[in-house]
């Protein structure tokens, strides 16, 4: 009997996913299994799992005193995605399969009372860590899907512990994960399907092609929320590396991540019931929340004052940074936030003030406690405010399509933002930040002075000031000109709707 046998795994933190090393000794004594180094209660009720699924696979299960130690130690364990590498040390420890190749390959995987393997959830960071330290990995067939999407990993596949042990004893070959991506199968509503509301449709181009921050006011009933659902169709198809990220933070979460969404922005609209917590994310186990899930995505806000102040003003920091610190007493967790926010709400709590053709019943304190929900601060950091005003009825009946379809939209978009990569280094005009914003968008004195009497004039902040700017690019960069001119700003500050009310 060789007494010790260590096997390699990792650890789920919240995108992160440390190395953890499965250290398994047999010794003389009663017999008896315990495992140390911080396991949680799953991860402790995997002896029971390991035991059934060693015996039904045909091997002995050893009646020694076992120790299982999950090393470091101070890294929680959770899940049972522990259980193969502990059957595996068990089985090299006891000399019933070769530990050959255990030192350059990790496993993972809960296992079935019968040996069969069960997907874990948060594979991806997994196969990202394995990759990165140049190790093979070996996990459940049903996670192959999703393990395939990291081109640079040797991941194998297994349907059955027994199919491990034969792979290790050199008996027969894992087949390797399926390096095609899947295809993407969702489809989005097409932007020409709206009837009128071409200053919305505008801003909403615009908002598509810099990843401008956008904000849809008016009456109930006039499209606010069906332009919102059209924004996913215009946007381009996300690169390898942020189809990558957005995967990765789908993978760890409660739902998962559906293959089918691949290379495809995400749409997060959350309830205005959700919770500052559901938002940025949270739990003793940090999780991530909406924000994060709609990373290199949307985050639709509909009904924006319904939202509790609270959890909107969790809002500013990650639309600024990008990212979101979840810290708690014993431990904290860092994940991606470049959302693209996009929101909509009612002028007043009935939905009809200003509305010529409807009478508005609100008095003017509940009007002003209704906008109030919302801070300055955050309200700075929108950078298109845009009513949406009630259409005639007579344009509701137009047969046929209104204006250009989706696909022509994205064609235009696209092109735009292949201008911004070339000249911004890589990123969209609303992210450009400091020393970036005046390389890249150079404004002559007499665009200057006309920006600064607007922005007096209107009392609007540094922030703001910076925001029409990056707009105003946009604007010039969809009509593919060169340099930033007078009627690009006047546009941008168009867009500035709220600011004036």
């Amino acid at each position: 009997m060789k007494k010790l046998a260590v096997a390699l795994s990792r650890a789920e933190l919240g995108i992160q996913a440390p190395l953890v090393r499965v250290e398994v000794h047999i010794s003389r004594g009663l017999p008896g299994l315990s495992i140390v180094g911080m396991p949680e209660t799953a991860v402790k009720e995997s002896k029971d799992r390991v035991r059934a699924a060693i015996m039904n696979a045909g091997y002995d299960f050893p009646h020694h005193r076992i120790t299982i130690n999950l090393s470091p130690a101070d890294i929680p364990k959770q899940g049972g995605r522990y259980d193969l590498p502990i059957a595996i040390g068990v089985l090299a420890a006891t000399g019933q399969v070769s530990s050959e190749k255990l030192a350059a390959t990790e496993l993972i995987g809960e296992l079935a009372l019968g040996g069969e393997l069960r997907p874990i959830r948060g594979v991806l960071p997994v196969v990202s860590a394995a990759a990165n330290a140049g190790r093979s990995l070996v996990c459940p067939i049903n996670n192959g899907t999703e393990a395939a999407l990291v081109k640079s990993c040797d991941c194998r596949l297994a349907r059955h512990l027994l199919e491990v042990c034969a792979w290790l004893d050199g008996a027969e070959e894992l087949p390797a994960a399926d390096q095609q991506p899947p295809p993407a199968t969702k489809t989005c509503p097409d932007l020409a399907e709206v009837k009128g509301q071409e200053h919305a449709k505008r801003a909403l181009i615009i908002a598509a092609a810099g990843q401008h921050n956008l904000l849809f006011y008016g009456p109930p009933g006039t499209g606010k929320t069906m332009l919102a659902s059209r924004l996913p169709g215009i946007l381009p198809a996300l690169t390898e590396s942020e189809a990558l990220q957005t995967a990765t933070v789908a993978s760890i979460s409660a739902s998962g991540f559906d293959p089918a969404n691949w290379s495809q922005p995400p749409f997060r609209a959350p309830h205005h019931s959700a919770s500052a917590a559901a938002l940025v994310g949270g739990g003793s186990h940090p999780m991530p929340g909406e924000i994060s899930l709609a990373q290199n995505g949307i985050l639709f806000l509909d009904e924006l004052p319904e939202f509790s102040r609270h959890v909107l003003e969790v809002l500013r920091e990650p639309m600024e940074s990008g990212r979101i610190v979840i810290a708690r007493a014993v431990r904290s967790a860092e994940f991606p936030a470049n959302f693209q926010l996009l929101a909509s709400l009612n002028p007043c709590p009935c939905g009809y003030h200003g509305d010529p053709d409807r009478a508005c019943h609100c008095a003017p304190g509940q009007i002003q406690h209704y906008r109030n929900r919302i801070s300055g601060p955050l309200l700075d950091r929108i950078d298109l405010q845009v009513e949406v005003p009630r259409i005639p009825h007579k344009q509701l009946r137009q047969a046929g399509p209104s204006g250009p379809d989706s696909r022509e939209i994205k064609a235009l978009v696209m092109q735009s933002r292949r201008l911004q990569m070339q000249r911004n280094g890589g990123k969209c005009n609303a992210r450009l930040q400091g020393k970036e914003l005046d390389r890249c968008i150079p404004l002559n004195s007499r665009l200057l002075d006309f920006l600064e009497s607007v922005v007096e004039q209107l009392r609007l902040s540094a922030r703001a000031y910076h925001r029409i700017i990056k707009v105003s690019r946009t604007i010039a960069d969809l009509e593919g000109a060169e340099q930033v001119a007078q009627h690009h700003l006047a546009e941008a500050i168009s867009y500035r709707g709220f600011d004036r009310d």
